[in-house]
């Protein structure tokens, strides 16, 4: 079968969840409806052992298609490479990114697997990090399930492609916010300053406030009098800031443009009626 006619398959994976959304090709392509599947952490395993079991059953009739997965940043670990105009050839770059990685995150990095974003030996590039165990563990469940494993990508990487054309200004900031986890990203003429990939632990828009005042404080330029910052937060479409706080939020997701149906979306609460 043509690459062109195969059906294909997203899924994004979460600690918390996987979803997964289908789209049959054709003269006239038709998406189905999307599948969410819950998991809870096993005490002292991994947290991606359960949304791996999860993913094993929801593909188990996949045989033949293409799949995309993005990965929730509770999987990813990012840093900021600062330039280097004497690195010239891609393993120099690799080990680069290796060294700057252990600089940061210390002797775990060494079980992980590095990839980097499109690098300017001037201006420098991102590199985001994931546990090789997990990598090669998805790769094998798309090898048991005869899946063609298209690609793996981390969430910030993904939204980030997904929507950077609407990205205007010198600054830019960039918050991406799902279930239980605050990426803020930061950029000054297109240069990477910043990347703060956290746990939330408050409400959103505490987390949120809290992240762009301190790294304000940790941004080199002079903070304007009211910053923009764009968000993108499928998971929290309520999600917004005091009118007096110095932030103005640039939603990404609106009712005209709503999110791609691959990234996760809000779960409803439970009825608690009796």
């Amino acid at each position: 079968m043509s690459p062109l006619w195969r059906d294909q398959i997203r899924v994004f994976f979460a600690p918390g969840r996987v979803e997964l959304v289908r789209s049959y090709r054709g003269i006239k392509p038709v998406q189905a409806a999307k599948l969410t599947a819950a998991c809870e952490r096993e005490q002292d395993a991994p947290a991606w052992e359960q949304p791996l079991r999860q993913l094993d059953r929801m593909i188990a009739d996949a045989a033949g298609l293409d799949m995309i997965i993005t990965l929730s940043n509770d999987f990813v670990r990012y840093a900021v490479v600062s330039p280097q105009v004497q690195i010239v050839t891609p393993a120099e770059l690799y080990a680069y990114a290796a060294f700057h990685m252990r600089e940061v995150y210390g002797e775990r990095a060494a079980a992980w697997t590095l990839a980097m974003s499109s690098w300017d030996p001037c201006n420098g590039g991102i590199c985001a990090a994931i546990e090789s165990t997990l990598l090669q563990q998805l790769n094998e469940l798309a090898m048991q399930h005869k899946v063609r494993l298209k690609s793996i990508a981390p969430y910030l990487a993904s939204s980030f492609d997904q929507w950077c054309k609407r990205f205007k200004g010198e600054r830019i900031w960039f918050a991406l916010v799902e279930t239980g986890r605050l990426c803020l990203a930061s950029l000054s003429n297109g240069v990477w300053q910043g990347i703060r990939n956290q746990r939330m632990l408050h409400n959103a828009e505490d987390e949120l406030l809290a992240a762009l005042d301190q790294e304000a404080i940790l941004f080199s330029a002079r903070k304007e009098a009211v910053e923009q910052v764009y968000l993108f937060a499928p998971e929290h479409p309520e999600l917004a800031l005091p009118s007096d706080c110095g932030w103005r939020i640039i939603p990404l997701q609106t009712g005209n443009m709503p999110a791609p149906p691959l990234y996760p979306v809000a779960v409803a609460a439970p009825d608690r009626k009796n």
